[in-house]
C-alpha cells in the first residue's frame, strides 16, 4: 500500500494531530514533510519529490483548496486527499472537482487516512440508507450557498431568503454530526 517513494506532503496546523500522524505514517514506512500553513507549503514543498498529500482543509492562514491547483500543476501524478474537522458536501465536492482523490472528516485513524489515498472519493460510496438529518441537510445547503456567494454572508442571506445575523448564528454553530 506504500506509494512508490514513500514520501508524503502533510499540510497541517494543529501540533498535536500533526506529531500524532507523523509519527504513524513514520511507522508504517512513510516520511512525512509537514507544513503549518498554505504559504509555507507553496514556498518551500517540491510537489515533485512527494507521490502523495494529505491537507489540512482550514488552516491559519487560509484554505488548503487554494493549494490544490498549485501542487496538481507541479506533479499531475500527486494524489491529494482534504482532512477537515469541518466536513460539508460543499467543500467536499470542491476539493474533487479542483482535483483531490479523496475527503475525510476529522477524527480520522491512520488506516481511513492511508485507505483514502487508494479508494474512490468518499461521495461516490454513499448510499441510500445513509440518510442525512434534517439539520445536516440544513446545513450543507448553508455551505453550498455560502461558496457559491464566495463567502459572502450578506449575499447568502438574500440567496437564502434569511436575515443575516440568523445565518450568522447558524454559522457559528458547528456542523451537525451525521
Amino acid at each position: 500500500m506504500n506509494p512508490r517513494s514513500e514520501n508524503i506532503i502533510y499540510v497541517e496546523d494543529d501540533t498535536v494531530l500533526a506529531a500524532v500522524t507523523v509519527r504513524a505514517l513514520n511507522r508504517r514506512g512513510f516520511a512525512a514533510e509537514l507544513f503549518t500553513t498554505v504559504k509555507a507549503a507553496r514556498e518551500s514543498c517540491n510537489p515533485a519529490d512527494f507521490d502523495w498529500a494529505l491537507l489540512d482543509l482550514k488552516l491559519e492562514d487560509g484554505s488548503s483548496l487554494e493549494l490544490i491547483d498549485h501542487l496538481l500543476q507541479q506533479n499531475p501524478a500527486l494524489k491529494i486527499v482534504v482532512l477537515t474537522g469541518y466536513a460539508s458536501i460543499a467543500t467536499a465536492v470542491q476539493a474533487i472537482k479542483l482535483g483531490a482523490v479523496n475527503y475525510l472528516a476529522k477524527p480520522a485513524t491512520i488506516e481511513q487516512i492511508l485507505n483514502a489515498f487508494c479508494e474512490d472519493p468518499i461521495l461516490g460510496n454513499q448510499s441510500v440508507d445513509n440518510v442525512l438529518p434534517l439539520r445536516r441537510i440544513e446545513w450543507e445547503h448553508i455551505q453550498q450557498a455560502l461558496a457559491d456567494n464566495a463567502g459572502n454572508i450578506s449575499a447568502t442571506a438574500r440567496q437564502l431568503k434569511m436575515h443575516r445575523r440568523t445565518l450568522q448564528r447558524k454559522l457559528g454553530k458547528k456542523p451537525v454530526a451525521e
